[in-house]
């Protein structure tokens, strides 16, 4: 199963160093019944695009946490196997209605990353509002809302996972 992995530059160092995604149990986000039944007019790729786009915003929620780190969003695509995938069997999902929310119980091995997915680096100044304003956004301000949407304007950059070391440097 793809399963999509939130992550920050920062992070992605540590797991090219580790040649793994961990420690387990790790947050991800994928095509799980629940958005399928939510988006039901979607074909495959459309539902993929949303569930990158939910780990989009779980980046951006990292990126919140840690102001020391760049400012762009990093989401990893891996191949998972479908017995280590884990959703909830509600309509719902977990987390707050995120519908695309999975967990993974294990570390994700390197060899498994499909890709990258990273902001361009003009869009850093957008993904630095965006976080800054996300705990406002989330006590209900409209205008903070709007500036954390923003960030979705800007589409993540496609890396093979070949590529993704030089984003390091």
């Amino acid at each position: 199963m793809r399963v999509y992995l939130p992550s920050t530059l920062t992070l992605l160092a540590g797991v090219h160093a580790a040649k793994e995604i961990g420690p387990a149990p790790l947050a991800a986000h994928a095509v799980t019944p629940a958005l399928r039944e939510w988006y039901a007019g979607g074909d495959l790729e459309e539902l993929e695009y949303a569930a990158m786009s939910a780990a989009a915003r779980a980046s951006l929620r990292l990126l919140a946490a840690d102001p020391s780190v760049p400012r762009r969003r990093v989401v990893l695509a891996a191949e998972v196997p479908d017995d280590l995938v884990a959703w909830p069997r509600g309509d719902a999902g977990v987390g707050g209605g995120d519908r695309a929310l999975v967990e993974v119980p294990a570390a994700v091995p390197w060899t498994w990353i499909a890709s990258g997915h990273v902001d361009d680096a003009d869009a850093a100044a957008d993904i630095a509002a965006a976080a800054q304003a996300l705990p406002a956004a989330d006590a209900g301000d409209d205008d903070a809302a709007f500036t954390v949407d923003g960030a979705d304007g800007h589409e993540l950059l496609w890396y093979a996972t070949q590529e993704l070391p030089h984003l390091l440097a």
